[in-house]
């Protein structure tokens, strides 16, 4: 498992913003703090380390017991969002119960970040809307099967239906991650940051961000090392009409 630091938050919607170079940079906005320190969990006493963080301050009416004595030990109001965050011993002692974490105190403009929420729901759907199956055409003799899944198995052989097989299901509402988005900017004032590019989840949605597990810098696509020019004029006008030249 990952043992990396991140903050609980809420995607706010998308809007632009202009870079130093004056490129517009398509950005979503999420409010990512104040987060709180509600617990800490040792391998001591519970087999592992970890970090349990608080978002979103939520009615006293709606705190059973057992949730209002954690939140009064850690001497802060009930959260709405309750995860916790694997770290290492040494990582997991540089907090403490109580504290609070604003998106400049852990996170840096640049880095690499993994963004998890939950994606919107479409209800049950059709194999030709999930799994963009052709269909059937839908001319003279064809009836009642235009968006049709087709056969699915055999009564011979298999005698079954295998697993994974593409048919009509629920379509959204499931747990997805967007990995190696880049922190564009982080608004302390207003504990938000502004991440290129878009993330799971409708506005208002709850998101999970965090270090990203497998980068540790930032690298756009296609803005790598320039590649050599060829000699060849014919070369140079392929790529030219490419978009490449």
């Amino acid at each position: 498992m990952a043992l990396r630091i991140g903050l609980l938050g809420k995607k706010l919607g998308m809007t632009q913003v202009f870079s130093e170079d004056g490129e517009r940079v398509p950005v979503t906005v999420i409010q990512t703090g104040p987060c709180f320190v509600v617990g800490k969990r040792t391998e001591a006493r519970d087999g592992y380390d970890a970090l349990v963080l608080g978002f979103d301050e939520k009615p006293v009416r709606l705190v059973n017991r057992p949730e209002a004595g954690l939140f009064k030990v850690a001497n802060v109001k009930p959260q709405r969002l309750v995860k916790e965050f694997r770290l290492t011993p040494a990582e997991l002692a540089t907090f403490e119960v109580g504290q609070t974490l604003r998106p400049q105190d852990v996170l840096e403009t640049g880095m690499p970040l993994d963004v998890v929420g939950t994606t919107k729901g479409k209800g049950f759907q059709g194999v030709i809307k999930i799994h963009h199956m052709e269909g059937m055409r839908a001319t003279h003799g064809t009836h009642e099967y235009f968006r049709h899944g087709g056969s699915i198995g055999c009564r011979l052989t298999p005698q079954r239906v295998h697993k994974g097989k593409r048919m009509a299901r629920q379509m959204g509402n499931e747990r997805t991650t967007a990995q190696n988005l880049q922190l564009f900017r982080i608004m302390e004032e207003e504990n938000c940051v502004l991440v290129r590019g878009s993330i799971p989840g409708a506005t208002n949605g709850y998101v999970i961000v965090s270090k990203a597990a497998n980068r540790t810098a930032y690298k756009r696509k296609g803005m790598g090392k320039e590649e050599a020019r060829s000699k060849n004029p014919l070369k140079a006008s392929k790529k030219a009409a490419a978009g490449r030249g």
